[in-house]
């Protein structure tokens, strides 16, 4: 079997409505590319999976969750089955348009790129529950990540397969792609795609996201600053909650020398808190450091990645 040049990796959730349209545009807007389609059903209980099998084609590959799990592990299980130079991520609703997917082939392929993102131009959907929480979270992720992408909700995106497989999706860190591309080393960039109301089937999202997004930030802060060397951020807040356990506590015992009676006090508690606090931080530090150590030497990964080796060929003088 020869490498198709793109996988398209579409994740599906109850989507019954948009199955038939969404075979027809993909089908079309692919037709004179070298493509594998691979449909990710993340425990649809409708007729989803019935109607993909029966309108899939020989380029076509529908993976079949026993349960829902996600977008990010059903966006995850299509990747790691993925055997394209380039990998596609969309939507099943048809919100997003395949017709703009020759667009991303053509900047990735032709372009010093590795992701090309894109953003939603004259988004379809209603302001307070879906525009102005975007624009929230798109300004938060933005300006704490700092990878300046405009639309981090929009799935449309092309990668490099490389980037793509190694970017280690899990939990519920979909809307995080472009940080954690970014930690791949990739170059990104974005473009204007099409952007459609949804005319068949509701909305899997809602303004109870937001706090799941707020978690995430924090998660995805933590992995971009720290994830190799934990001991830095638990290590760093330590010593400065045992440095002022101590001070706190020094002075207390010069007042107790002097006669007075510190018993009772608030400051006594809040000294031995940070003296039990500063101790706990450390600790947390070098055991994360041991874990990161055993995650990387027990799976043989390295903590670099090397973009590519150039052999000189010139002949010593």
């Amino acid at each position: 079997m020869t490498q198709p040049e793109i996988s398209v990796v579409i994740t599906i959730f109850n989507e019954e409505g948009n199955i038939a349209p969404l075979h027809e545009a993909v089908y079309s807007a692919l037709s004179a590319i070298d493509y594998e389609l691979i449909l990710v059903d993340d425990g649809s209980t409708d007729r989803s999976v019935e109607k993909m099998k029966l309108l899939a084609n020989d380029r076509t590959r529908v993976l079949v969750f026993n349960k829902n799990y996600g977008q990010t592990t059903a966006l995850a299980a299509g990747i790691d089955h993925s055997n394209g130079k380039y990998i596609v991520t969309m939507d099943g609703d048809l919100q997003n348009d395949p017709s703009d997917i020759p667009m991303l082939l053509d900047m990735v392929r032709n372009g010093d790129w590795d992701v090309v993102a894109g953003r939603r131009a004259n988004r379809k959907d209603g302001f307070v529950l879906r525009k102005l929480p975007s624009k929230m979270a798109n300004w938060l992720i933005r300006h704490t990540t700092k990878v300046y992408l405009s639309d981090y909700g929009c799935s449309l995106r092309i990668y490099k397969a490389h980037i793509a497989q190694n970017m280690g999706l899990y939990g519920e860190l979909h809307r995080f792609i472009p940080v954690l591309a970014k930690q791949e080393g990739a170059k990104m960039t974005e473009v204007d795609v099409k952007h459609h109301p949804r005319i068949h089937g509701e909305s899997k999202y809602g303004l109870s996201r937001t706090f799941k997004v707020i978690a995430d930030l924090i998660l995805m802060l933590f992995f971009q600053k720290y994830f190799q060397r934990p001991i830095h951020i638990f290590g760093t807040l330590g010593l400065f909650a045992f440095t002022g356990g101590v001070l706190i506590n020094f002075y207390l015992l010069i007042l107790k020398i002097m006669g007075e009676d510190i018993w009772g006090r608030p400051i006594l508690l809040v000294g031995f808190i940070l003296l039990l606090g500063g101790v706990q931080l450390i600790t947390t530090g070098i055991v994360a450091e041991i874990i990161v150590r055993t995650y990387f030497e027990s799976q043989n990964k390295k903590t670099y990645t090397v973009k590519a080796i150039f052999q000189g060929d010139k002949k010593e003088a």
